[in-house]
C-alpha cells in the first residue's frame, strides 16, 4: 500500500455492515464533539456576566481543547492512523496533547474551586481574572514546550520522557484529582450545608457538584488508559495495541467524554443553559427556518412561472 493511499483509507476496509458503522460512529463522535463545545464556547463568550467568573474560564479552556481534540478526530480517528513515534501516519504528539489540555484544564478547575470555597476572601484577592487567564495561559504554553521537546530529540530519547513522564504525571494527578473530589464532596456535603440559606451558598454549591460530577465522568473515561500505561510501564514491554486509534475502545473513551463534559455544563448551569438556548441555538434555528423558506419561495415562484 502507498503512503498517499494509506493516508486516505478509513479507519477500517468498508467491506462490512460492522465496518461501515465503526467509520460512521467515528465521524458522528468527532462532530458531536465540535457542535457541543462550540454552542458551549459561544454561550460562554456571548454571555457577559459567564466571561466574569473564573470557573467559565476553565470551561472554556477545556472547550477549546476538547473542539481541537474533534477537529483532529477526523483525521486521527476517522482515518486508518497509527499516533505512535515511528509510525508515518503520527501526529507529532500534537492530538494527544488536546487531551491533556482537557486533562490540565478540569484538574485546575478542581482547584480553583477548592480555594474558592475554603478561602473565599484570600481567593478573591488572589486569583483575579487575569491572573486565572494567566494560569490557563500558562498550561497551554507548557503543553505545547513539551510536544516541541518531543519532536526536537531523537525518537528513542522522546519515547524515554514520555514513558517516564505519563507514568509519574498520570499517578500523582489521579491521587490529586480523586482527593480534590472527596475534599469537595465533604465540603458541599456538610460545610455549605452549615451555612444560612442564601442565593450565594446555592451558587457555591452548585458550581462543588457540576465540577465533581464533571471529574467523576472524566475519570471513569480515563482510567481505563491510566491503567494500562502505569501497567504498561511497570511490567517494562509493550502492551497489547489495537490496529489504529479509531478502534482502540482506551483512546476512544477520552473522545466520549469530550461530548459529555459539554453536556454536564449545559445541564449543571442554568445560565449557561439559557444563554445557550436563547442565544446560539435559537438563532441557528431561526436561521435555518429563514433559508428553509427563502428556498420554498424560491420553488414557489419557480413553479408559478
Amino acid at each position: 500500500m502507498t503512503n498517499s493511499s494509506h493516508w486516505l483509507s478509513p479507519v477500517l476496509p468498508l467491506t462490512s455492515v460492522g465496518n461501515v458503522l465503526m467509520f460512521l460512529f467515528s465521524i458522528s463522535l468527532a462532530t458531536s464533539i465540535i457542535v457541543l463545545n462550540v454552542s458551549v464556547s459561544l454561550s460562554i463568550l456571548l454571555n457577559k456576566a459567564l466571561r466574569s467568573q473564573n470557573r467559565f474560564m476553565y470551561m472554556l479552556s477545556t472547550c477549546l481543547s476538547d473542539i481541537c481534540s474533534g477537529v483532529s478526530y477526523y483525521y486521527a480517528g476517522v482515518l486508518d492512523v497509527r499516533d505512535s513515534f515511528d509510525s508515518p501516519t503520527r501526529t507529532f504528539y500534537i492530538v494527544p496533547t488536546f487531551l491533556g489540555l482537557s486533562y490540565m484544564a478540569i484538574l485546575a478547575a478542581q482547584a480553583d474551586r477548592y480555594h474558592a470555597i475554603v478561602s473565599p476572601f484570600k481567593y478573591s484577592q488572589l486569583m483575579t481574572r487575569n491572573r486565572t487567564l494567566l494560569v490557563i495561559f500558562a498550561y497551554w504554553v507548557y503543553a505545547f514546550l513539551i510536544v516541541a521537546a518531543h519532536n526536537l530529540v531523537t525518537i528513542g530519547v522522546a519515547k524515554r520522557i514520555t514513558s517516564m513522564g505519563t507514568f509519574v504525571g498520570n499517578i500523582f494527578t489521579v491521587i490529586i484529582m480523586i482527593g480534590l473530589n472527596v475534599r469537595l464532596f465533604i465540603i458541599a456535603r456538610f460545610q455549605l450545608g452549615r451555612e444560612p440559606p442564601s442565593e450565594e451558598r446555592d451558587s457555591k454549591r452548585a458550581s462543588v457538584y457540576l465540577i465533581l460530577v464533571v471529574a467523576v465522568f472524566f475519570l471513569g473515561t480515563w482510567l481505563p488508559i491510566f491503567s494500562h500505561i502505569i501497567v504498561c510501564n511497570i511490567i517494562g514491554s509493550t502492551c497489547y495495541s489495537f490496529r489504529n486509534e479509531g478502534t482502540d475502545p482506551l483512546r476512544i473513551l477520552p473522545r466520549v467524554n469530550a461530548v459529555l463534559t459539554p453536556i454536564l455544563y449545559i445541564r449543571g448551569c442554568s445560565a449557561l443553559r439559557a444563554t445557550l438556548l436563547t442565544r446560539v441555538w435559537r438563532h441557528c434555528c431561526r436561521r435555518k427556518k429563514r433559508v428553509m423558506f427563502d428556498e420554498s419561495e424560491c420553488v414557489r415562484k419557480s413553479c408559478n412561472t
